[in-house]
C-alpha cells in the first residue's frame, strides 16, 4: 500500500485487506513499515512489549523470524514498526545496497507466505522506496477528493523510476477508491474521473464509509472481527475475492506462456500528446442562445436594409 498523501486509507485497507485474505484460508504477512505503528495495534500487537521490529531487522541485521508475531486470525502474522523507524532513513545512508535492505530481509521468509502487504508511510522516503523495490506489485489507496488525485501523478513518477532503476518487475496492482460515499456528487465524479483514466486498474471493488470500519482500530481488531454484517467487512472480503481471482488468472497466463503488458496512462494526457478529452459538444441551451441573440438584434437594428438579402435564422434542432 502506497500513497504519500496521508488519510487515504492505507493502514486501514492494508489491516482488513489481509484479516479477510486469511478469511480465505490465505497465508498473510503484514510489514508495518510506518514509524506510526497504527497497522500493528491495529492487529492487536502490544508496541511496548516487542522485543524485535522492522527497525531491528534494517539497522541490527536481526533475525527476521524473531520479529514475526502473530495475532488472532489463523494465518495472519504480522512485522511491528516501531516509532525508531524515524531514525532508520538517516542510518540507513551509509549502508550498502541501502534501497534493497527490506527485499533481503523479505526473501528469508517469502516462500512462507502466499501474500505479504507492506504498508508504508505516507512519505517517498527510503522506507517507502524499499517497500516499492522489495514488492511485485503495489495498490494505491485514493480518496475521493480532489486533493488525492493531484498526488497521483507523482507517485507514478516514483514508481517509473524505481521501475527503470531497482525492480522491473514492479507492477501496479490497482486503484482503490477509499472512503466512498454513493450519495456524495462529488465521490461519484472521482469515480468517473479515476475510471476513464485508469480503466481496468482500478478495483471494481471501492470501500464505502462506515462507522464500524472506522470503530474497529480502536478495539485491536480488523472489522471481519468486530462486525462481520458490517458494510466495510463486506467490502474487503470483496476485494481480497477480487485480488485473488486476479492473481489467479495471472498465474495461469504466466503458465500459457503468455505475457500481458499494462500500460500507464497519465492522467490528463492522451495518446497524442494532447488532453485526451473529448471535445464538449454545444448544447441545446447554447444553440436557444445563439437564436435568442439573433432575433434580440434583428429587432434592435434601427433601419435594416432591405435591398440585401436577409440571412435565415440558425435552426434549432433537438
Amino acid at each position: 500500500m502506497a500513497n504519500q498523501k496521508g488519510g487515504v486509507g492505507k493502514t486501514t485497507t492494508t489491516i482488513n485487506l489481509a484479516a479477510s485474505l486469511a478469511t480465505f484460508e490465505k497465508t498473510v504477512l503484514v510489514v508495518d513499515a510506518d514509524p506510526q505503528a497504527n497497522a500493528s495495534s491495529g492487529l492487536g500487537v502490544d508496541i511496548k512489549e516487542i522485543d524485535c521490529s522492522l527497525y531491528e531487522c534494517i539497522i541490527d541485521h536481526a533475525d527476521v523470524h524473531d520479529a514475526v508475531y502473530t495475532t488472532d486470525i489463523n494465518g495472519l502474522d504480522v512485522i511491528p514498526s516501531h516509532i525508531d523507524l524515524v531514525g532508520a532513513e538517516i542510518e540507513m545512508l551509509n549502508l550498502k545496497n541501502r534501497e534493497r535492505v527490506i527485499k533481503n530481509m523479505l526473501d528469508q521468509i517469502r516462500d512462507d507466505y502466499d501474500y505479504i502487504l507492506i504498508d508504508c508511510s505516507p512519505s517517498l522516503g527510503l522506507i517507502t522506496v524499499n517497500a516499492l523495490t522489495a514488492a511485485d506489485s503495489v495498490i494505491i489507496p485514493v480518496q475521493c477528493e480532489y486533493f488525492a488525485l493531484e498526488g497521483i501523478t507523482k507517485l507514478l513518477n516514483t514508481i517509473k523510476i524505481i521501475k527503470s532503476k531497482l525492480n522491473p518487475a514492479l507492477e501496479i496492482e490497482g486503484f482503490l477508491l477509499t472512503m466512498y460515499d454513493s450519495r456524495l456528487r462529488l465521490a461519484n465524479q472521482i469515480y468517473d474521473e479515476v475510471k476513464r483514466h485508469f480503466q481496468e486498474l482500478v478495483f471494481k471493488t471501492v470501500i464505502q464509509r462506515n462507522v464500524k470500519l472506522s470503530e474497529s482500530p480502536s478495539h485491536g481488531l480488523p472489522v471481519i472481527l468486530y462486525d462481520a454484517d458490517s458494510a466495510g467487512s463486506k467490502n474487503h472480503l470483496a476485494l481480497a475475492k477480487e485480488i485473488i481471482n486476479k492473481n489467479e488468472k495471472r498465474v495461469n497466463k504466466q503458465d500459457d506462456g503468455s505475457t500481458q503488458e499494462i500500460q500507464l496512462r497519465v492522467m490528463g494526457r492522451g495518446p497524442r500528446g494532447d488532453r485526451g478529452r473529448p471535445r464538449p459538444r454545444r448544447s441545446y441551451r447554447h444553440r436557444w442562445c445563439a437564436h435568442a441573440r439573433y432575433v434580440h438584434n434583428q429587432r434592435n437594428s434601427a433601419q435594416p436594409d432591405r435591398s440585401k438579402p436577409q440571412s435565415a435564422p440558425p435552426r434549432l434542432r433537438p
